[in-house]
């Protein structure tokens, strides 16, 4: 989701886009997602120092460096919890936004795809307008097993993260610690949630952090830290301060010390690449995480180092109080 100049454009706040550097928004920026990748699910331990560690919500740490599809063989086999031809959506629907923060140059628009297993809501944002209606018939009453292969990347990712988070629900038994997000206007909220995910990283000031996925206020909350940054996105653009944007990530990532991924880097297939580049060079991988909140954090400790998980609702719904799910990996492997 990369911010535009012009009103209202295409961005995601998270999950959202998801390729290297697609667009994202959260904030005049957009929260661009992040690609498709897939590790296994690693150790899952609470946001903080020194907490616990965790094998992660399957317990799959013995499986070394799993793959994103290593991970759906898995929950296709019934290896991590009932069998999922026998798990069928009840609700399926998508949420569509645009959004200007007031005070803010630049606008976006979100379109997510949510679908409801039971008690759990799994969601993939996707560019507005890529979804035909007819998806949404497509997924009501049909088994989890038959989605994990539906031709829509967006319906096999939602899929995967409603089954994920009806067999490990966020919270201290998967190893999240949950943090409060106080009421407030857009962009009181976004700056909340930007703060939560950017406290996340570990590194000194004057350190460089690739962004995949703008979001300017995380951007913001990377300068307020001290540190630089690589915005990036598919759509390529600028940011709320007339910054390039750039759009191959994996190149980018070569010069920066940390990667920062939106979810939607998984609906896309570009979160793949960024894991093993993470993991390779030994660098901290954080992702923000609407979409996928319960995917993402099984490849703690398998390239991902943490998760700032937000499950539907979405922080952008409402002026309430809201709550994200944040996770370390306490596994040493980033």
């Amino acid at each position: 989701m990369t911010a535009v100049r012009t009103p209202a454009h295409p961005s995601h706040d998270d999950p959202a886009h998801d390729g290297q550097a697609h667009p994202s928004h959260d904030d005049p920026a957009h929260d661009g997602q992040a690609h498709p990748s897939h590790d296994d699910p690693a150790h899952l331990s609470h946001d903080g120092p020194a907490h616990p560690s965790h094998d992660g919500p399957a317990h799959l740490s013995h499986l070394s460096h799993l793959s994103y599809d290593d991970l759906v063989d898995r929950v296709r086999s019934g290896a991590l919890g009932p069998d999922p031809a026998t798990r069928r959506i009840a609700v399926a629907f998508t949420t569509r936004q645009a959004v200007r923060h007031d005070g803010r140059g630049t606008g976006y628009r979100n379109e997510v795809l949510s679908l409801r297993l039971a008690e759990a809501v799994g969601s993939c944002a996707v560019e507005p307008g890529e979804l035909p209606d007819s998806v949404l018939d497509d997924c009501v009453g049909t088994d989890v097993r038959r989605l994990l292969d539906h031709p829509q990347p967006a319906v096999r990712v939602a899929a995967l993260d409603a089954y994920l988070m009806h067999v490990t629900p966020h919270g201290p038994g998967s190893g999240a610690r949950p943090l409060a997000l106080p009421a407030g206007t857009s962009l009181e909220k976004s700056r909340a949630r930007a703060e939560a995910v950017v406290a996340l990283l570990d590194l000194p000031a004057g350190s460089t952090v690739l962004v995949v996925g703008v979001v300017n206020s995380l951007l913001a909350g990377l300068r307020a830290r001290g540190l630089r940054y690589v915005p990036c996105d598919l759509k390529g653009g600028v940011t709320e301060w007339d910054e390039p944007v750039v759009t191959d990530a994996l190149t980018a990532a070569a010069r920066c010390d940390a990667l920062l991924v939106s979810g939607m880097t998984l609906g896309n297939g570009t979160f793949e690449p960024l894991r093993r580049h993470a993991l390779a060079h030994g660098k901290q991988l954080v992702t923000f995480a609407q979409t996928g909140s319960a995917v993402l954090p099984r490849f703690l400790g398998h390239g991902v180092s943490a998760v700032c998980a937000e499950p539907y609702p979405f922080f952008w719904l409402d002026g309430g109080p809201g709550t994200v799910h944040r996770y370390r990996s306490t596994g040493g492997g980033r």
